[in-house]
């Protein structure tokens, strides 16, 4: 059961005929006491009127899955399968990073009929959102007390990463149609795949002469080449501690999520497979085999429930991963937060054997509070401050050479540049004929 404010007032109003009746000589005591037992009688009384909340049906109907920040709607109906005409509330116990914007529904229900009660979430956290039970009030006619009943009617949605580097995709699938379309790439280079023949004209590479179709054709004929596709892009994002480290609105993960999604996006429309990897010490998860529309839906599931980890990443697991994945990526991808050449030397141990016979990019996430600490030395505090920050800033351009000096290439931005940056060098290699 459960008590309402009307108890409480009901109580305090009790002052008034004790007052009277202790001005004709009934004893307080005595007054205060039939009071508070006849306010019981009416408690219970209510308990007792009010309808079963244990006599309702409950079903759910709720998303699968939701963009976090997106909001969206979880319906109950409730089905009441008693004989009393049910007033009162009701509750769907979602956890407070759902974002439920109401906490409780009133619920004015007849016998034998249903209603529906929509909770709006607008989800805060990434993962798996649940809701245990229902809880339902039912409320006496005198609004005193009621009862109330928990229904185990378990409720998910699954909160994917946000994709908010989806603006950038439109600009770089038409410079992808520009390479891969209509104008087709009019020079040599190393991996590219024949798209068709044209007449010679003046200042082409005369190593694409097809002089077959020279001699069929009585002019000089000229191959044209186009990007190849059927490549192989894998993915590989370390969840290890340097992952967790805020930098802007989120931390150095999401960044990184987002940098994959909109690679992964370019790179299917490219006709190339994407192969994703989230590793520390194990593969946290793993997205393999899946082109074409299917390839977003599955990455955003795989890295919903994935947060980073207080551990060491172990890159000699994670680059042996790789070798599982395909054995011959032709672009490698590592998102990684690695800025210090004391803490990134098993990860520059194992740069060498991984980037042979691939073309490798190392993106990393920065901070720009970093940049602008470096450049404030007004106080005595500051200087101390922007040493530290020139030391950091040292620090990861050691690192960034020898990644260079390992065969990767290092790309190093801010979390809103770093997504578009690395689609932009994924197509600067189609373009260059090196992908």
């Amino acid at each position: 059961m459960f008590v309402t404010g009307r108890l409480s007032l009901a109580i305090a109003a009790g002052v008034i005929p004790v007052v009277l009746l202790s001005s004709a000589g009934v004893p307080a005591w005595w007054s205060m006491g039939a009071w508070l037992l006849l306010c019981l009688l009416l408690v219970g009384l209510d308990v007792l009127l009010a309808a079963d909340p244990r006599s309702v049906h409950i079903t759910r109907s709720t998303p699968s899955r939701v963009r976090l920040g997106e909001p969206t709607a979880a319906d109950v109906v409730v089905q009441n399968l008693g004989r009393r005409h049910l007033h009162g509330h009701v509750r769907d116990a979602w956890q407070p990073t759902a974002g439920a914007q109401t906490a409780r529904a009133v619920l004015d229900l007849p016998a034998g009929e249903r209603r529906r009660v929509q909770t709006g979430l607008i989800p805060r956290r990434r993962g798996e959102l649940e809701s245990a039970f229902v809880a339902v009030r039912a409320r006496g006619p005198l609004g005193l007390a009621g009862r109330q009943a928990e229904h185990a009617v378990r409720g998910s949605i699954r909160v994917l990463p946000p994709f908010t580097s989806r603006r950038h995709l439109p600009s770089r699938l038409a410079r992808l149609r520009e390479l891969d379309g209509n104008t087709s790439v009019q020079v040599r280079g190393q991996g590219t795949e024949f798209d068709s023949l044209r007449e010679y004209v003046r200042g082409d590479d005369v190593r694409s002469i097809d002089w077959r179709a020279t001699a069929r054709a009585g002019t000089t004929m000229l191959r044209t080449w186009r990007p190849e596709r059927d490549r192989h892009v894998v993915i590989v994002i370390d969840t290890g501690r340097t992952a967790a480290a805020r930098v802007g609105d989120g931390t150095r993960l999401d960044a990184a999520f987002e940098a994959a999604l909109l690679l992964g996006a370019l790179a299917t429309r490219a006709g190339d497979h994407v192969h994703l990897l989230l590793v520390d010490r194990v593969v946290r998860a793993r997205v393999t085999g899946v082109d074409g529309a299917g390839l977003l839906p599955a990455m955003s599931d795989a890295m919903a429930t994935v947060h980073p980890r207080l551990i060491d990443t172990d890159w000699g697991a994670a680059f042996a991963a790789v070798r599982t994945v395909t054995t011959r990526p032709s672009l490698l991808v590592v998102l990684t937060a690695q800025d210090a050449p004391e803490s990134a030397r098993s990860f520059l141990g194992a740069l060498p054997e991984s980037s042979r016979a691939t073309t490798m990019l190392v993106g990393s996430v920065t901070d720009l509070d970093i940049t602008a600490l470096a450049r404030n030395r007004d106080s005595r505090d500051e200087i101390y401050l922007a040493a530290a920050a020139e030391r950091t800033l040292r620090d990861a351009a050691d690192v960034a050479d020898a990644v260079r000096r390992a065969g990767g290439e290092p790309i190093a931005a801010d979390p809103e540049d770093l997504p578009p940056r690395i689609a932009d060098r994924y197509l600067d290699l189609k373009a260059a004929g090196r992908l």
